[in-house]
């Protein structure tokens, strides 16, 4: 892999990020930056199931609802999933450290009746990703701020590449479809919809 020049001014990782910018997306590709959340999603009510969401930074050493690790200090992509009723302790949603983390939570709070408000994943058509190679295997950068998500109900998803995250191999989202099939063309694995990965047919 041809070395590229390093990243500045990002932040500390407890793997070292020793590979720079793996490939460029187009800088006119951007969203105004989102900022907190458009209501309280711990009452329940009718009012809060039916407002908008909108995906959260989750630079403030937030930890994974799967598996307790802070997402901010690893590698690959996030996701954050908003109900109307849960979790209860907090205002905004569930959030975790990998894709395949999130969708077997989703899977889990839909046997449970629970009814998803919206789901945002780490968009790597719109960020400036990395991706190290450490004995063997292929890491990809995690990138946390709010407008580095994407609604994950419209994102193309490759799976089965190897490319691994913060859980092992995981699953790289990207709001253009072309950028996903380029990526599994240069990685492997296939390009999955979110209702494939949501009926476990990929995940």
């Amino acid at each position: 892999m041809t070395p590229l020049r390093p990243r500045s001014g990002t932040r500390p990782s407890p793997r070292p990020r020793d590979r720079p910018s793996r490939r460029r997306v187009l800088a006119g590709v951007g969203l105004t930056a989102v900022g907190g959340l458009a209501g309280c999603l711990g009452g329940g009510s009718e009012e809060t199931a039916t407002e908008p969401a909108e995906a959260i930074a989750l630079t403030d050493g937030q930890a994974c609802d799967a598996c307790g690790m802070t997402i901010a200090d690893h590698y690959g992509p996030a996701g954050q999933l908003f109900y109307a009723d849960y979790p209860e302790d907090r205002d905004g949603p569930a959030w975790f450290d990998s894709v395949r983390e999130l969708v077997t939570a989703r899977a889990d709070h839909d046997r449970r009746g629970r009814d998803l408000r919206a789901a945002f994943v780490t968009d790597y058509s719109r960020v400036d990703y990395d991706l190290d190679e450490r004995e063997g295997a292929t890491y990809i950068s995690s990138h946390v701020g709010a407008e580095d998500f994407t609604d994950a109900t419209a994102a193309s998803f490759v799976v089965d590449s190897g490319i691994e995250g913060a859980m092992g191999e995981d699953i790289v989202p990207f709001s253009n479809a072309d950028d996903a099939e380029a990526f599994a063309d240069e990685h492997g694995g296939t390009v999955d919809t979110w209702e494939a990965l949501s009926s476990g047919e990929s995940a």
